[in-house]
């Protein structure tokens, strides 16, 4: 058996080495077949690597079929810390992997939209995996931004289109510069976009897809990264050895040296000195792989860019624009646009080869850079959130709408100065903007804006009333309102009484002619007064009592003329002084309207009157008598009848001009009566539907002049006239120097807060409401007729922004007529039903006969009733 073994191992041996040569035998035919064939093999795998690509891309449509889109909008004073933000990168690439399984890797991405097109500044949308959708509507910016569900946009087409894609260019492991969060990161990229005119078709839109850094090509990135790190220091040593070599070389070749040895006795020595080469440096990965040390926080992203107008050039400057800004984040790596130039050509994003590949990404949300940017979260936070409270905005037409002349919607407030120096005319709607509130230094344009505002109201058909204590504002808006429409309805209120023969319109506050209710004319006058002299019912009761009760009386007589036929024999405020004094006058009146007073008030008279001592009535005709003491007030308050009635006025649209005459005691107290009325009758609108109340305008300018004689009465205004489509402007130098009580209302419900220069402390109360953003040290060094001012527009404040005042000869240089001022001046003092002072003061005069004279034909006093000594029964 032992000597048949070799005869049975042979075979075998022979059968493997059989197989063996088989093998490469057939390995040699097929590569023979393959090199001679080459082109079958070719086409094989082409055509395996298209079906296989084909299906990835089916499969990458299907999964970017099911994505949602959410718009995140941040509040005014939005402004999240580093940790914030930091998290909310944390949760984008988290909600990049929320898709199917078979979704391929080019679509499990979350793409950052930032969008301008006019709409906004910068719209601020995140897109991503339907899955997704929780994780990314709760973000850990609180309330601070709030998250929208977003529908998706349709853009119409541009005629001209330009594309860019940005890649990492610099040292791969290098990382982008850390860009503070104040100033905004995002403010370069806003002001590349600020002077966008959606007019034009302008259009901007960066979109950044962020993914999760694939392992296994982050792991052949380091390995090359490694090598090449060492090679790269053994090439170091290398050349620095072959230096110290060269050093050393030389340094014994030379005469020195050689006298040196001779020197020292060592001619012919041992030969050259050893010298010791440098050793490598050992590389560390952190040194060499920088932020790709680690996987934590690492992600893939792709930078697309697209502008477009329908202006040739527009868009091609838009893009060099963003391309600037983004070089904001360059540092050791940095943003480049990818391609090549030749000459004046590019080649990039907008041509073959690359074009369509960049589209199908932009349509679709695919994330395939070219290359791998990869980078770290905290590079990126300057793109992971919306713009912050750090950022300026530009104010853009969908933001503030343009002024129209003529369009009763909208109300004027100034000219806006665009990035691109553009200038527009600017205003808010009317229906909108409640109360306005102007604080500057005299002549820095309060009043001039104003004026602008209140004659581009008028020619649009509003009705207004513009009360100024200083009457500078009637001769400078007389040629922009001295038109043939206008006329008609403007009506001048003037108590200066200037010109050798003035003329003086007339009223009279107790009067019953225009159908007034009779509680409300008592009611008005009475708080006129007790306003302007301080009275309340702790300092003053008896004196508020005893004009109470007169002006009841003499109410009730005015009311029982009126419906004689008789209005001209109505009394006036100074019958106050007769009926407390004059006991005839008293008997009389009394007698007359003894069935038109209330039980109480009738009581009053009979039981408490007489009690009173004389003196008691200095207090209450000491106003009066100063009244009385001026010519221009008694013949303005001493006319039985007068034009005057604001509450017709507000209904027909009317343009009033009141002009009070200065600042003193008496001009206060006439103030006063004009605020009160004013009050009392828009108040009486309440008998009027709602939708039937005619919007009206008064405009008060010197605030402080107003309120220091009626101030109780000026803060209701700004409380009480919304609800009756009346809508206060109010302008005066220091805010500080209002009651409490009209300074709280003025600020509570302002829709505009505007200031021009002045100094820090007058300015401070108003950028305070701003978040001292800007501060006093910036709006108090406003140049004349620029105002910093918030406005509101559907239902949201925009601003604080710079707004230029509009001058009246710039703005309404084709409404000026100064030819016709003249008669403009005439039928304003007519409509007023103006006449002159002397004739007036004539008629004030004769007035108390005539009273006197109407009570006693219409008094019904029985032959049997004993009257005491002061006229009562």
């Amino acid at each position: 058996m032992d000597s048949a073994a070799p005869y049975l191992t042979a075979p075998a041996d022979q059968t493997a080495s059989g197989q063996a040569l088989g093998l490469v035998s057939g390995i040699v035919h097929a590569t023979g077949w393959a090199i001679t064939y080459w082109w079958v093999v070719t086409a094989a795998a082409v055509i395996v690597w298209m079906a296989s690509e084909m299906a990835v891309r089916h499969l990458a449509r299907k999964a970017s079929a099911e994505r949602m889109a959410l718009e995140l909008v941040p509040s005014r004073h939005f402004d999240p810390g580093f940790e914030e933000i930091f998290r909310r990168g944390v949760q984008l690439a988290r909600a990049s992997t929320s898709m199917p399984w078979w979704a391929p890797r080019q679509s499990k991405t979350v793409q950052v939209r930032l969008r301008a097109d006019g709409s906004s500044p910068l719209r601020y949308r995140i897109e991503g995996p339907a899955g997704a959708q929780r994780l990314l509507s709760i973000t850990p910016f609180g309330p601070g931004v709030t998250v929208n569900r977003a529908r998706p946009i349709a853009d119409k087409p541009r005629d001209h289109v330009v594309r860019a894609e940005f890649i990492l260019r610099g040292k791969p492991s290098a990382p982008l510069r850390e860009v503070p969060l104040a100033p905004d990161p995002l403010q370069p990229l806003i002001d590349a976009v600020s002077d966008l005119r959606a007019e034009l078709g302008d259009l901007a839109e960066i979109r950044l897809d962020i993914q999760r850094a694939p392992k296994w090509s982050l792991r052949a990135r380091r390995l090359q990264l490694m090598m090449d790190a060492r090679r790269a220091e053994r090439r170091e040593a290398q050349r620095a050895a072959r230096w110290v070599r060269q050093d050393a070389t030389g340094i014994e070749d030379s005469l020195a040296w050689q006298l040196q040895q001779l020197m020292a006795g060592k001619q012919g020595g041992g030969g050259r000195r050893l010298v010791m080469p440098p050793i490598p440096r050992r590389v560390t990965p952190e040194d060499a792989l920088g932020k790709l040390a680690e996987d934590d926080h690492l992600v893939r992203v792709q930078l697309l860019v697209m502008c477009a107008s329908n202006v040739e050039g527009r868009a091609q400057a838009r893009l060099a624009q963003l391309q600037a800004a983004l070089d904001v984040f360059g540092g050791g790596s940095r943003w480049a646009m990818r391609g090549w130039r030749v000459g004046p050509w590019r080649f990039g994003a907008d041509r073959w080869p690359s074009r369509r590949g960049f589209e199908r990404r932009w349509n679709l949300g695919h994330c395939q850079p070219p290359r791998p940017n990869w980078v770290r979260l905290d590079e990126l936070t300057g793109l992971l959130k919306p713009p912050t409270v750090h950022c300026r905005l530009p104010l853009l037409a969908g933001d503030l709408p343009t002024f129209e002349h003529g369009n009763p919607d909208l109300l004027l407030q100034g000219i806006y100065r665009a990035p691109d120096g553009r200038r527009r005319l600017v205003a808010t709607y009317a229906r909108e903007t409640l109360f306005e509130v102007g604080v500057g230094k005299a002549g820095s344009g309060k009043t001039e804006r104003a004026l602008a505002q209140a004659i581009g109201w008028a020619h649009a058909g509003g009705g207004l009333m513009f009360v100024d204590p200083h009457r500078d504002s009637w001769p400078r808006a007389l040629p922009f309102l001295a038109h043939d429409h206008l006329m008609q309805r403007i009506a001048l209120i003037d108590l200066n009484a200037g010109g050798s023969v003035p003329q003086l319109s007339c009223w009279n506050p107790i009067g019953m002619h225009q159908g007034q209710v009779a509680h409300e004319v008592v009611e008005a006058t009475a708080d006129a007064y007790a306003s302007v002299l301080g009275w309340d019912d702790a300092t003053a009761p008896r004196a508020l009592t005893i004009l109470t009760a007169s002006l009841a009386v003499l109410v009730a007589v005015n009311e029982a003329a009126c419906q004689a036929g008789r209005p001209e024999d109505q009394a006036t405020i100074f019958h106050v002084r007769s009926l407390l004094t004059d006991p005839d006058f008293r008997t009389v009146a009394l007698t007359a309207v003894e069935g038109r007073l209330d039980a109480e008030t009738s009581s009053w008279w009979r039981t408490v009157f007489p009690t009173l001592p004389t003196d008691a009535f200095t207090v209450v005709l000491n106003p009066i008598a100063r009244l009385a003491a001026n010519p221009v007030t008694r013949a303005f308050l001493g006319q039985p009848t007068g034009v005057y009635n604001i509450r017709a006025a507000m209904d027909s649209r009317m343009i009033v001009w009141v002009c009070p005459g200065g600042n003193g005691p008496t001009d206060r107290l006439i103030t006063a009566l004009l605020a009160r009325d004013l009050l009392r009758a828009v108040r009486s609108r309440r008998d009027t539907p709602e939708d039937r109340r005619v919007p009206f305008r008064p405009y008060f300018d010197e605030l402080i002049t107003l309120t220091g004689a009626a101030p109780a009465t000026i803060a209701s205004m700004f409380e009480d006239f919304r609800k009756y489509k009346v809508h206060v402007h109010g302008m005066t130098q220091l805010l500080a120097r209002l009651p409490i009580p009209v300074r709280l209302s003025l600020v509570q419900n302002a829709s505009t807060l505007a200031s021009t220069a002045g100094s820090q402390s007058a300015v401070a109360p108003i950028t305070a409401e701003w978040g001292d953003r800007p501060g006093p040290d910036i709006v108090a060094a406003l140049d004349r007729f620029e105002h910093y001012m918030s406005l509101t527009v559907e239902g949201r404040r925009v601003g604080p922004v710079r707004i230029t005042g509009p001058h009246l000869d710039d703005v309404y240089a084709d409404y000026a007529r100064p030819r016709q001022v003249a008669a403009l001046e005439r039928a304003a003092r007519a409509t007023a039903g103006a006449a002159p002072l002397d004739q007036l003061a004539d008629r004030a005069a004769e007035q108390l006969t005539r009273v006197s004279d109407f009570l006693a034909q219409h008094a019904a006093t029985p032959s049997n009733v004993q009257l005491d000594k002061k006229g009562y029964k």
